[in-house]
């Protein structure tokens, strides 16, 4: 934990005196001087495959300088995001183009926010089996044969690589770090797609350690499995997704003119290929995950979960269909519940054209537990 401290005292120094330079880097141009924050957070692995070694956890922080100068938020507005299945946290919550990096819009107006990634993803300690192509399914192999991969061949590992339990034991390892670094009892989560399991799975496990939740997209199932399996699950133990997968996945979500911008699928992608330096060279570049077991998040877990919690479903949504958002609302036990129907939407919103009305939403929830003005309901918005 020292090496962390000193580390991130010298980083600290270096961003407040390069403030303006640390802005410019990320494509923004607002007078409001936002400060990015780098901690690696280290924790006994609990991932199946690496148990009982030394993980270090990515952190991204983005503060006004004044929240940091004095070392505690007042307030007490500490946020964590946390991903889905694919896209690192800092890519999907920061995103290097001017106006679309959610964490900059809350940490403008206040708060202290933080962004992780859990084992496997990102900038955090990926187990070495990620560093074998043979740990793709035999479909995703192909694709890489002949220009990386001679041949399919078998895996070195033919489970999946992390676990729901996993993913919830690091959360807790930086939710700990949050609540010592800031002096807060409580911090919110905002989660996006399997982040819903992630995040609000680990509130319904730790719910004095949770003050709000939003979610984007939660990849909810009512017949999810109760308990974890008694054997580990067989088959790959890691995804990949090259450029041409990422353009066909959104393009085929798209169901408005103007949806979004093309420059910003690129500055996406090209975030996500410096996060992942290895997967850059697989090919023609891919960006790797490992495959998680998921189990716990049920109907009879969200029915006794009272954390104030914000729901945000896109109608053109193809992978968590609003279905299944608007189930969970109906489930959900909180009587601090809000749903947003979100039009001119994908799985991707906070990367599109109805963007702020996200971002203003969930700033307005975290801020005061209300959406325009009120604290459980149903509210449609962005429709054209």
């Amino acid at each position: 934990m020292m090496k962390h401290t000193v580390r991130s005292i010298c980083t600290l120094g270096i961003l407040l005196s390069l403030a303006p330079h640390v802005a410019a880097q990320f494509g923004e141009t607002t007078s409001v001087a936002v400060l990015t924050i780098d901690h690696y957070v280290p924790t006994v692995s609990t991932v199946p495959a690496i148990e009982g070694e030394i993980a270090q956890i990515y952190v991204r922080e983005r503060a006004l300088p004044e929240n940091v100068l004095r070392g505690l938020n007042l307030g007490g507005r500490v946020v964590l995001f946390v991903h889905g299945a694919g896209t690192p946290a800092e890519v999907a919550f920061d995103v290097p183009y001017p106006g679309y990096s959610w964490m900059k819009h809350l940490a403008s107006a206040g708060f202290d926010v933080f962004s992780m990634d859990t084992t496997g993803y990102g900038r955090s300690t990926r187990p070495l089996l990620m560093n074998d192509p043979c740990n793709l399914s035999a479909g995703q192999q192909a694709d890489l044969v002949p220009l990386f991969l001679d041949a399919p061949c078998p895996p070195s590992y033919p489970y999946a690589a992390t676990t729901i339990a996993s993913d919830w034991h690091d959360i807790d390892t930086v939710v700990e770090y949050l609540r010592r670094l800031r002096g807060v009892e409580r911090v919110s989560l905002v989660g996006w797609s399997l982040g819903g399991p992630r995040a609000a799975g680990y509130a319904a496990r730790y719910p004095d350690k949770v003050e709000r939740i939003v979610l984007l997209a939660p990849a909810y199932n009512r017949g999810s499995s109760a308990d974890s399996p008694e054997v580990p699950v067989e088959g790959a133990a890691m995804t990949k997704q090259s450029r041409q997968d990422f353009v066909t996945n959104w393009d085929r979500q798209t169901g408005c003119s103007g949806q979004f911008e093309p420059a910003v699928s690129e500055a996406v992608w090209t975030a996500m290929m410096a996060s992942d330096p290895v997967g850059a060279t697989w090919g023609t570049g891919v960006r790797r995950a490992p495959r998680t077991t998921v189990w716990g998040w049920t109907p009879d877990v969200v029915g006794e979960t009272e954390t104030p919690m914000l729901l945000v479903a896109g109608i053109h949504d193809a992978q968590v269909p609003a279905e299944r958002v608007r189930q969970l609302y109906a489930d959900l036990g909180s009587d601090n519940k809000i749903l947003i129907d979100l039009g001119c939407a994908s799985h991707n919103a906070m990367w599109e054209s109805n963007r702020l009305l996200l971002f203003d939403a969930s700033l307005e929830w975290l801020r005061d537990g209300t959406v325009n003005g009120i604290d459980t309901g149903v509210l449609t918005m962005g429709y054209r």
